[in-house]
């Protein structure tokens, strides 16, 4: 695994921003896409907000977390900067409430109870929330996510909750050397996303810091990216997902 070195400035985080978008852009370049068509989503799970906020004034608007309570307790420590925070982890839905109350965006939708959840916080609020369906393309059982062949009944059903804007798919590859069965993880997505042929589903979450440049081969919108930019983590990436339900590739 790919070790980062901890950006400890506003400089060194503008410096890993430099790399990581150069690599999105010559990944774009080398299969004839736009890379203005590819955002990345830096995740910040464990950095504290003193480092996050350098990483701000490096340029960072939006911020990804897993967790919901991690994201809150930021969200209300750094509420003097302009950030959007993007929740990307699964969500139980005793905790709608809060992901509806700040988040400007949630990646993992993959039941209808919390989209309901989502909906009833959301309506009340008098708010809506940019959603992601996610899929679990590895199709291992580890992970969360729907099963392919669940995904069109799941978008049948999701226009009865007005408050959630369904933009797209999100996926987490196989944590995998093997770039053939990475590939393939990614690739189902942009299948998947092209069958429902529907211009308001176009966006492809997938990609982190081990994986992120065949993503973008791939078709990549959106690349969640943490360890590449804010340095490595001092436990392996499984540690930060609940006990047994993931193993991932590094953000």
């Amino acid at each position: 695994m790919t070790s980062y070195p901890p950006a400890e400035s506003t400089a060194a985080f503008a410096a890993n921003i430099a790399a990581v978008r150069a690599r999105i852009d010559a990944a774009a370049a080398r299969v004839g896409r736009a890379p203005s068509d590819v955002r990345l989503l830096p995740v910040s799970k464990t950095v504290p907000q003193e480092r996050l906020r350098l990483a701000v004034a490096a340029g960072c608007r939006e911020l990804g977390e897993n967790k919901v309570q991690e994201a809150k307790r930021k969200h209300s420590e750094m509420a003097d900067l302009d950030v959007a925070w993007a929740v990307i982890g699964h969500l139980q839905t005793n905790k709608a409430k809060d992901v509806a109350a700040f988040a400007a965006e949630f990646q993992a939708l993959d039941s209808v109870r919390v989209a309901d959840a989502l909906d009833r916080r959301l309506q009340m609020l008098g708010r809506s929330l940019d959603v992601y369906v996610q899929v679990n393309t590895s199709e291992e059982e580890s992970k969360y996510g729907l099963a392919t062949a669940d995904v069109p009944g799941f978008l049948a059903e999701l226009p009865a909750f007005s408050a959630l804007r369904v933009r797209g798919f999100m996926t987490l590859a196989e944590f995998s050397t093997d770039e053939a069965r990475v590939r393939a993880c990614f690739r189902r997505l942009h299948e998947l996303r092209d069958a429902a042929a529907d211009p308001g589903l176009g966006e492809l979450s997938m990609g982190m810091s081990g994986d992120y440049e065949i993503a973008v081969e791939e078709g990549a919108t959106c690349v969640r990216v943490g360890q590449a930019v804010f340095g490595s983590r001092a436990l392996p990436d499984s540690h930060y997902w609940p006990t047994g339900t993931e193993t991932t590739p590094p953000r």
